[in-house]
């Protein structure tokens, strides 16, 4: 038994070290740690909450990529950080769709084949469903030329577009419009017809109980598709107000967090926690060397996972671009209605266009890019 503890001690003994390092910068104190719906203890749970932080995909500037479009950048250092906190938002999205929230990640531990397939999404290539190719391109139909800086809105229409080509993770990306979330909306995105329902489309079921399925007399059941709830808010003007942040810290405890994106141009950070009034967040601003997958099929993860200190800030630093996905109490954030407003045009769920070519291919083609009627760009997003 001894020999055996050793032998472990000895294959995780860098990682210990490294995690060493990165707790000594956490204060010593009784206050609780959320991160992304979890809570630790940080005085004695120092450690699960270093393996909770490093297991999130960690999205950062590459550099000696293929140029995107063919011509364009082999580099997204100076413009491609909030394009990067969105890819950290999106995998933190689907490793909870797959894994589950309590998975965790260890250095050279070989991974589910979910985990990997997750990571290939996003890798650096022309045919990766979220590579930056894919996000730097579908952004010109929003009026973002290849290589500058996209908002955080930006993003989520980006993303929520995308998200049609991905058939495999089958995502409905909502991005709410003029602070208002509405269910009914929701639900005819996420609501997958049978070929053989005749019911019509816009009348979906408040509920389908168990009792009635029991009773075999729901001829509409409908397959739902997972749900990602964008919410672009402002918590201020020129910086956040701090009625806004008891609220804003609020929506890191809810177990179906993804945390939040924010920033002003060149300097985006994706918030996935907080200690006191510090916020815990990611930071993409370090340039790494592309990495493509290997010959066996699978991807060196080691610098897709933040081993070094996560960064905090002061929340009233924060700057006001950011947003929640929360009500408090007796502060309204946004308004969520059952039904769609009748002052609003109709909603059309976003569809997959009618083209033979993939993804990948499809947005390559400006001309089918106009296709893509891309929302009113807001200046803030929360996921």
């Amino acid at each position: 038994m001894q020999s055996t503890g050793s032998s472990v001690l000895s294959k995780y003994e860098n990682q210990i070290t490294i995690f060493t390092e990165y707790l000594e910068e956490y204060p010593n104190t009784d206050e609780l740690v959320w991160i992304l719906g979890k809570q630790h203890l940080l005085k004695t749970e120092k450690s699960k909450l270093l393996s909770d932080i490093s297991a999130r995909l960690w999205f950062t500037y590459r550099r000696k990529f293929s140029p995107i479009g063919g011509t364009g950048p082999s580099s997204d250092a100076g413009w491609g950080c909030m394009l990067r906190c969105g890819q950290m938002m999106l995998a933190q999205a689907l490793i909870c769709r797959h894994l589950g929230r309590d998975w965790s990640w260890e250095k050279q531990k070989e991974q589910p084949k979910e985990y990997q397939r997750i990571l290939q999404c996003f890798l650096d290539r022309k045919d990766c469903c979220y590579s930056i190719h894919q996000m730097a391109q579908m952004g010109v139909g929003e009026g973002k030329s290849i290589g500058e800086w996209f908002g955080p809105n930006t993003v989520a229409q980006v993303l929520k577009k995308l998200a049609l080509f991905d058939e495999w993770n089958s995502l409905a990306v909502y991005v709410s419009m003029d602070n208002t979330v509405v269910i009914e909306d929701i639900k005819k995105m996420c609501r997958v017809l049978p070929l053989s329902a005749d019911t019509p489309g816009d009348r979906p079921p408040d509920s389908l109980t168990a009792s009635n399925q029991s009773k075999g007399t729901s001829a509409y059941c409908p397959a739902w598709k997972p749900l990602l709830l964008i919410v672009p808010l402002r918590l201020g003007i020129n910086q956040i107000n701090p009625v806004y942040v008891a609220a804003f810290k609020e929506c890191f405890k809810m177990p179906q967090s993804l945390g939040a994106l924010g920033g002003k141009p060149n300097n985006a950070y994706y918030f996935i926690g907080f200690l006191g009034d510090e916020l815990i967040f990611l930071d993409p601003h370090t340039t790494q060397t592309f990495v493509d997958t290997e010959e066996n099929g699978t991807v060196n993860d080691q610098t897709f996972h933040c081993l070094q200190s996560p960064q905090r800030m002061n929340v009233l630093n924060l700057d006001p671009s950011v947003a929640l996905e929360i009500l408090k109490e007796n502060l309204r954030m946004f308004e969520l209605v059952q039904k769609h407003p009748s002052h609003w045009p109709p909603f059309i769920p976003p569809a997959k266009p009618e083209v033979t070519t993939t993804g990948a291919e499809f947005i390559d083609s400006n001309e089918q890019l106009e296709e893509l009627d891309l929302e009113e760009d807001f200046e803030i997003l929360s996921v």
